[in-house]
């Protein structure tokens, strides 16, 4: 029986779900000092490796997040794909070759286990002072035009929680989806299904993804940087045998790879994936938000899913965290126009992905700048402003990009070391003072450094990267995308933009 306890002081944002991207969005938050709750239903920490490709982009938002080193710690760049053929011909692919790039700091993929993600997100999280409430579930809620009236479970205890907004993070099940009336539009393929499972592998080697295709379909042993496990991946045709035991599984591997000298140890985690492609018709309903496969599920070819979620909260907290601290609630308007699109982008790319190993009974081994999402643009947003023509490199709604040389007081440093935190930045490139609103954290693009904030752009990375001219003003918002750009130096414009924002 349910019993009721007493309500607890209210939060500003109640998430549900603590993978990564309940995760970030509550680093986010907890980083501009807006109060929340994080409720995860499992009892602990969640097991596998799942989603275990990091992109570029993801990176960098880690970087701002001040994780990027930890996650890296735990992972291996552009690792190699030795793929083998049914006649037993072997090819080697994917491993990018990262070479130095002044406007990306990081040029390959990461593979890394999911739980180290969430691993250094917690600590991120118990570092700003907050924590997961885990086997803590959401009972269901209710909201009104001032917030929402929750009722959460723990250990049999009810709770009723208020807060001014929800945030579904949980899941393709996402109860907060279902209650929210929030149509999941798309499908289930049950005939196109995957063993998915983390196991101790004797007999080989750790220097590349190891995948072998056969007529039946695939299998597939990736190491698992950090851990002593290898992800082993299988394709299960229609009439085929899912079971998740140890001894299918080597029965598998050892048919499709055609070698014996194989041995898989049990299981420490599995799973039967199913391709499930859908996206929420609607990001927002009311004062509930959704996030992450709470509202885009897709095949994991191309390594997109985890990092759209945690992009999607990297998008949504630095919104919450401004209305909650007295900006325009039109403001979270722009959440679902932003991050609705590039969910069905990252759903057609997967699903060219999937049809492609499908075919080709193996997965594809070519990465390239459709996989990394430093291409993610929000040109034509109601948030993007500038006075380039079309066939400016850079617009508004754009990616900012890095830039490496510059001198300042303090030393070398790359323009991601002096911008982020969760904070707008105008780069002023030789506009008049006046141009920086009071308070507003401004670089001032100048020959030689006399004053904090003062930057030299030494090696002239950064004017080639933003296309700028003697009067060009960069309004780059706190999630590294360009919001305003002004060639004219316009003074007023920047002014104006944060007016709006409020």
């Amino acid at each position: 029986m349910t019993k009721t306890t007493r309500t607890r002081p209210s939060p500003q944002v109640l998430i549900v779900g603590a993978g990564p991207t309940g995760l970030m969005l509550a680093c986010q938050l907890a980083r501009g000092g807006v109060s929340f709750r994080l409720i995860e239903a499992a009892p602990g920490p969640r097991p596998g490796s799942r989603g275990k490709g990091v992109q570029p982009r993801t990176l960098e938002v880690f970087g701002d997040l001040g994780i990027v080193d930890r996650v890296i710690a735990c992972g291996r760049m552009a690792m190699p794909i030795r793929s083998t053929a049914p006649d037993g011909q072997v090819t080697l692919g994917g491993a990018e070759t990262p070479r130095d790039r002044p406007g990306i700091p990081y040029p390959a993929s990461l593979i890394t286990p999911e739980w180290r993600i969430e691993e250094a997100l917690r600590l991120r999280l118990a570092e700003l002072g907050g924590a997961v409430e885990f086997g803590t579930s959401l009972g269901g809620f209710e909201q009104s035009d001032e917030g929402v009236s929750a009722v959460v479970v723990k250990g049999g205890e009810a709770e009723t929680v208020t807060a001014r907004w929800l945030a579904g993070c949980d899941g393709g099940h996402s109860i907060v989806r279902r209650q929210a009336g929030i149509v999941f539009e798309g499908e289930t393929r049950e005939a196109v299904r995957m063993i998915v499972a983390d196991v101790e592998v004797d007999g080989l080697d750790r220097d590349a993804w190891h995948m072998w295709r056969h007529e039946e379909g695939l299998v597939a042993l990736c190491p698992l940087p950090s851990t002593s496990a290898f992800q082993y991946q299988a394709g299960i045709a229609p009439g085929q045998d899912p079971e998740l035991g140890l001894a299918n599984m080597q029965a598998i591997l050892d048919r499709r790879s055609g070698r014996t000298g194989i041995r898989l140890h049990e299981p420490e985690w599995s799973s039967l994936w199913r391709a499930n492609i859908r996206l929420a018709d609607r990001y927002r309903a009311g004062r509930v938000f959704l996030a992450g496969d709470a509202a885009h599920i897709h095949s994991p070819a191309g390594g997109q899913g985890m990092n759209t979620g945690i992009q999607d909260a990297h998008n949504l907290g630095w919104k919450l965290a401004a209305v909650a601290k007295g900006a325009s609630p039109a403001l979270l308007d722009s959440y679902e126009a932003e991050r609705r699109p590039v969910a069905a982008g990252v759903l057609a790319l997967s699903n060219a992905r999937l049809e492609q190993a499908i075919e080709q009974k193996g997965i594809p081994t070519r990465r390239d700048a459709s996989t990394t999402q430093l291409g993610v643009s929000y040109r034509g947003s109601a948030l993007a402003r500038d006075d380039r023509d079309e066939t400016a490199l850079l617009r508004a709604g754009d990616r900012a990009p890095d830039a490496t040389g510059l001198t300042t007081l303090e030393g070398e440093r790359r323009l991601f070391d002096l911008t982020g935190g969760g904070r707008f930045t105008l780069v002023n490139f030789g506009a008049a003072a006046e141009a920086s609103p009071p308070g507003l954290r401004t670089l001032h693009v100048v020959g030689r450094p006399a004053r904090p904030g003062d930057i030299a752009d030494t090696e002239g990375h950064l004017v080639r990267a933003y296309g700028a001219a003697g009067h060009t003003l960069v309004l780059i918002r706190p999630d590294g995308h360009v919001a305003l750009i002004s060639d004219a130096g316009d003074v007023s414009a920047v002014a104006d933009y944060l007016a709006a924002i409020g």
